[in-house]
């Protein structure tokens, strides 16, 4: 068998793994040098099956892991796109349902499994994105997604020494443990051409799925992601209206170049927006806003100044409680009535007694007492 290519057609894919089914399992534990089955355990703690769950292994290979999750009393469905695997699934696994069939167009109905999972698969389909919005749809409200793939370590010595192993170690290890050492250079490709840890969980979001969380597994040779299906109507709705509008809109050429360097980031904003326009706390405050009509604005006549006119002498007809004070520059100043001129008193004159009592200082009119 011939290597494929990264343009992962299915039917090149698949007929590579047809010809490596019956020792992949094998061949991948020694190339993880045993490192397989503990990424295995971590995937199905992930899942966390249950009894009478229904639960579809995407990419099931051999049925190891479907297996794995059977045994807590689950009814798995074990899907892969690649007829040698599936025909071994079944010779190993007989007490599981295997079906081939492409994670692009997954054959059920809406709505119908608790979990979907897929291990070291998605990778090799030709369109993620495509994949990962059909795990959405065959999902139950509030179902879970588990996805465990490689990816790039973040720690900069780790990420060059595992590169040196797929480059060097690995072609090495597998002329000794393969048949098919073509299928197992496309392996090596794949991983360093697939991204990061980052990138995948934008996509995830960008599918519709919330909660969305991701672990690093030998440091971070392996990453385990998960997210869930929302269970409110309307987000789902929402995000359902989101991605067919932007599959309806076709993308310029620098577009979409963007959007294959950055993993499809863009989008899985939108959708997150869209989830989080959704919730129905935000619902209710559109709705809100939506059934209050707006005040009218009522522009206010320009203010004029007004003169406040001097009270009467008398005091009568006093509106100091309705008249506006004026401001302290236009405020006049009282007019006062000139004081009364005493008439003069000639030199050696009396005044009267009470006259001289009333214009003379308190303290003068003591002393006379």
């Amino acid at each position: 068998m011939s290597k494929a290519d990264l343009n992962k057609r299915p039917e090149e894919v698949s007929g590579m793994f047809d010809s490596v089914a019956r020792g992949y399992d094998r061949t991948n534990a020694v190339l993880s040098v045993g490192n397989s089955a503990l990424w295995r355990i971590a995937t199905v703690r992930a899942v966390d099956p249950k009894p009478g769950e229904r639960i579809l292994d995407v990419a099931a290979g051999t049925g190891t892991s479907a297996a794995a999750f059977a045994r807590s009393g689950a009814q798995v469905v074990a899907l892969d796109f690649s007829r040698g695997m599936v025909e071994e699934g079944r010779r190993r696994h007989p007490e599981l349902e295997f079906i081939e069939g492409n994670a692009e167009a997954l054959p059920f109905g809406d709505d119908e499994f608790d979990a979907v999972t897929i291990s070291f698969g998605l990778r090799n389909v030709q369109r993620p994105k495509l994949a990962l919005d059909e795990m959405f749809r065959v999902l139950k409200p509030g179902g879970r997604l588990v996805i465990c793939e490689f990816s790039k370590p973040p720690v900069g010595i780790v990420r060059a020494g595992y590169q040196a192993y797929l480059k060097w170690v690995m072609p090495a290890v597998v002329n000794i443990a393969s048949t098919d050492a073509d299928a197992y250079s496309y392996l090596a490709d794949s991983i360093e051409d697939w991204p990061d840890q980052g990138t995948l969980s934008q996509w995830i979001r960008g599918a519709g799925f919330t909660r969305v969380a991701h672990r690093n597994l030998t440091a971070g040779v392996v990453a385990l992601h998960r997210g869930r299906k929302p269970e409110d109507a309307a987000i789902r709705a929402s995000v359902s209206k989101r991605r067919r509008a932007s599959r309806s809109v076709p993308s310029a050429p620098a577009d979409a170049a963007t959007d294959a360097s950055t993993g499809g980031s863009a989008n899985g904003a939108t959708v997150e927006a869209a989830v989080k326009a959704a919730t129905p706390k935000a619902a209710a405050k559109a709705a809100t806003r939506a059934a209050t009509p707006k005040a009218a604005t009522v522009k206010a006549p320009p203010a004029r100044a007004k003169t406040a006119k001097p009270a009467p002498a008398n005091g009568a007809g006093e509106t100091a409680a309705t008249t506006t004070r004026p401001t302290p520059s236009t405020r006049r100043k009282p007019v006062l009535d000139p004081a009364p001129q005493r008439p003069a008193v000639e030199s050696g004159a009396v005044e009267p007694e009470a006259k001289r009592g009333a214009n003379e200082p308190a303290s003068e009119r003591s002393n006379d007492s």
